[in-house]
C-alpha cells in the first residue's frame, strides 16, 4: 500500500510538473495580421532559441527617415501572447493620429502563456532576462529608437501588469514611465488567491512550480513589493513616472489598494486610479482612464533630467551629484550608474567631472 501511494504521488507530481512547463509555450507565436503590425524574430542568447515579438509602426516611421521615436512595450496578460495586439494596436495609434501622445513604436513581446514576465526559479525560462537583456537591445539596433531611458515606457495589463512593476521597478535605468493596470498576481502570497479570482486550485499550484519554484521566498524576492523597497531611492531621484490603474470591480483591486499604500510609506512619487464600473478587463481599463489618462505617456516622454551625470535631477552638476556616485560604487543599476554599464565606476566619474557645473 506505502509502494501504491508512493507512486500515485509520484504520478501527481509529474502531471503538476508537465503541467508547469506546458504553461510557459514556445518562444514563437504566429504572426498577427493587424494594420501597421509587423512580425519579427531575433536569436535570443539567453533563452538559446529564436524569440519572436511584433511592433506597430508609426506613419512617421516612414515619413521621417531621419527622425527617432520613442517606444511603448506593451505587456500582455496571461493566455493568448497576441490575441489583444490588434486591439491595443489600434487603440494606441488612433490616439496618435489624433494627438494624444506623440508618434511612438508599440512594441508586444512574447510573454508565452504564463510565465509572469519573471525568470523561472529552475532557470529554464529566463523571461525577464529575454526582454530585458536581449530584446529591448535588439529593438533598439533594428529600429530607430530614441534608445535611452526618456524614450521607453513599459506597460502592461494583468499578469503584464504585475511584469511591469518586476521589470520597470528593479530598472528605473532604462524606462522613464511604467504603467500597471489591472496588474496581478500583486498579494504577497501566491497561493492564496484575491476573491473574484477565477484560476483554479490546480492550476494555480502549477503556476506557481513553474514560475517560482512553489518557493514563497522566491516569490517575495521576485515582487514588485519587495523590488520597489530595493528601488525606491532610484525612483525617486529618477523623477520615474508610474501609475496604478485598476477598475473598481477587478478582483486585483485589494491587492493593488495595498501597493498604492506601500508605494506611499516608501515615498514614491505615483499616480493611483480606480476606474469605476469596471472589471477584470484592458480595453474597458484603459477607455475608463479617460482622456487624463493620456498625460501619463505625456509626463513620461517630457525629460526631466537630460543631463545624466545629474544624478539627483537637481538642475546642476555638482558636489552632490557626485556624493551620490561616491555612495554607489560598484556594481548596481540606478541614476549614479551614469554610462549604464551596470557598474558606478570610475568611468562614471569621469562623465560627471567632464559636465561639473553645467546646468540641465
Amino acid at each position: 500500500m506505502h509502494a501504491l501511494t508512493t507512486s500515485i504521488a509520484a504520478l501527481a507530481a509529474l502531471a503538476v510538473a508537465t503541467s508547469a512547463r506546458a504553461q510557459h509555450g514556445p518562444w514563437t507565436t504566429p504572426p498577427v495580421n493587424a494594420s501597421g503590425v509587423q512580425y519579427r524574430t531575433f536569436q535570443s542568447a539567453t533563452a538559446g532559441a529564436t524569440v519572436s515579438f511584433h511592433v506597430w509602426l508609426p506613419p512617421q516611421y516612414q515619413s521621417m527617415p531621419t527622425a527617432r521615436f520613442p517606444v511603448l512595450y506593451w505587456l500582455h496578460g496571461s493566455g493568448s501572447p497576441i490575441a489583444g495586439i490588434p486591439w491595443v494596436s489600434s487603440w494606441f495609434g488612433n490616439a496618435m493620429a489624433q494627438g494624444k501622445i506623440p508618434p511612438m513604436l508599440v512594441v508586444f513581446p512574447n510573454g508565452m502563456g504564463a510565465s509572469m514576465w519573471c525568470n523561472s526559479k529552475d532557470g529554464e525560462y529566463l523571461m525577464e532576462s529575454v526582454v530585458i537583456d536581449d530584446l529591448i537591445p535588439h529593438v533598439d539596433a533594428t529600429f530607430r529608437t530614441i534608445a535611452e531611458r526618456r524614450g521607453r515606457i513599459l506597460e502592461g495589463f494583468s499578469m503584464g501588469g504585475s511584469g511591469t512593476g518586476r521589470l520597470g521597478l528593479r530598472r528605473p535605468d532604462l524606462f522613464a514611465g511604467i504603467s500597471m493596470l489591472g496588474a496581478g498576481p500583486m498579494q504577497l502570497d501566491f497561493m492564496t488567491a484575491p476573491l473574484g479570482t477565477d484560476v483554479p486550485p490546480r492550476q494555480r499550484a502549477a503556476i506557481f512550480e513553474g514560475v517560482w519554484g512553489s518557493d514563497p521566498a522566491y516569490y517575495l524576492e521576485q515582487h514588485p513589493w519587495t523590488i520597489a523597497e530595493r528601488r525606491a531611492q532610484a525612483h525617486i531621484v529618477q523623477c520615474t513616472e508610474i501609475r496604478l490603474g485598476t477598475g473598481s470591480l477587478d478582483a486585483m483591486l485589494g491587492p493593488m489598494v495595498d501597493f498604492h499604500a506601500h508605494l506611499l510609506a516608501l515615498g514614491i512619487p505615483h499616480e493611483n486610479v480606480v476606474v469605476p464600473g469596471v472589471d477584470h478587463d484592458p480595453a474597458l481599463t484603459l477607455q475608463g482612464l479617460g482622456e487624463a489618462g493620456w498625460a501619463f505617456y505625456q509626463r513620461s516622454l517630457a525629460t526631466p533630467c537630460p543631463q545624466p551625470a545629474d544624478v539627483n535631477c537637481s538642475g546642476m552638476v555638482d558636489g552632490a551629484d557626485l556624493g551620490l556616485v561616491l555612495g554607489a560604487w560598484g556594481p548596481g543599476h540606478g541614476p549614479a550608474d551614469i554610462n549604464g554599464d551596470a557598474v558606478v565606476d570610475g568611468a562614471d566619474l569621469g562623465l560627471l567631472v567632464a559636465a561639473w557645473g553645467s546646468a540641465t
